[in-house]
């Protein structure tokens, strides 16, 4: 795979992203006619946007707009997910969109929209003189950027549960009130750091493939979750 050329606008570089990678996947794609996958993430971010903003009878809720996708097992669909509803909530012409890949052991966010990233969530939260902000990767699709995964580490759930790991989750979110982060992280049961991330969220979307996920294994996962 070709990774798309980079454009330079005043504001710095922009990724673009790959338009027929994302339908070859069976990706949402910007601009397309609207398809079953498009109208299921609509109903879907209506209920997070809901949560996390509020509305006439409901108050938002406290991190409510920092999101958690994550699954069970592996190959049950979370990063499909991840890309998919920061891709719809895109659309929304008043919010900003940054898709953080948490999944470091395994990370596939950059490689499935096929654009070039370099450092990004381990080498803010390893080094404190890193701005996260200067590591955000803006692409060619309006409101919608990256946090790439950065560099693998041996100690990933420890720094994501750090008190740095705090200050990044907060400075993502917190400072930009029409921001809305989605992160992407490794399956509950198979690695730690959805754990260390479910405390810096408001809200989690645990994935399910139903040819796949097992009753047992979901109510681990959630029990996991509910936990923190």
């Amino acid at each position: 795979m070709q990774v798309a050329p980079r454009k330079n606008t005043p504001e710095g570089p922009v990724e673009r992203v790959d338009l027929a990678l994302l339908k070859e996947n069976g990706l949402i794609v910007p601009g397309a006619p609207p398809t079953r996958i498009s109208e299921e993430f609509r109903i879907v971010k209506r209920h997070l946007l809901l949560t996390a903003f509020g509305g006439s009878n409901q108050q938002p809720i406290r991190n409510g707009r920092c999101i958690l996708v994550c699954s069970a097992q592996p190959n049950e669909g979370k990063t499909f997910s991840s890309v998919n509803l920061a891709l719809s909530l895109a659309t929304e012409p008043d919010l900003e969109i940054v898709l953080v890949d948490a999944d470091v052991a395994k990370p596939e966010v950059l490689s499935i929209l096929g654009i070039g990233g370099g450092a990004g969530l381990t080498d803010a939260l390893v080094d404190p003189s890193i701005d996260v902000e200067s590591l955000i990767v803006r692409t060619d699709i309006p409101r919608l950027s990256v946090l790439p995964a950065g560099r693998q580490t041996h100690n990933d759930t420890e720094l994501l549960a750090s008190a740095r790991g705090k200050v990044v989750s907060d400075s993502l979110h917190k400072i930009h009130p029409n921001r809305v982060v989605i992160i992407g992280t490794a399956p509950a049961l198979a690695a730690s750091p959805a754990s260390a991330l479910v405390n810096h969220v408001g809200q989690v979307i645990l994935v399910v493939r139903a040819d796949r996920t097992s009753e047992h294994e979901l109510r681990e996962a959630v029990g996991m979750m509910a936990g923190h």
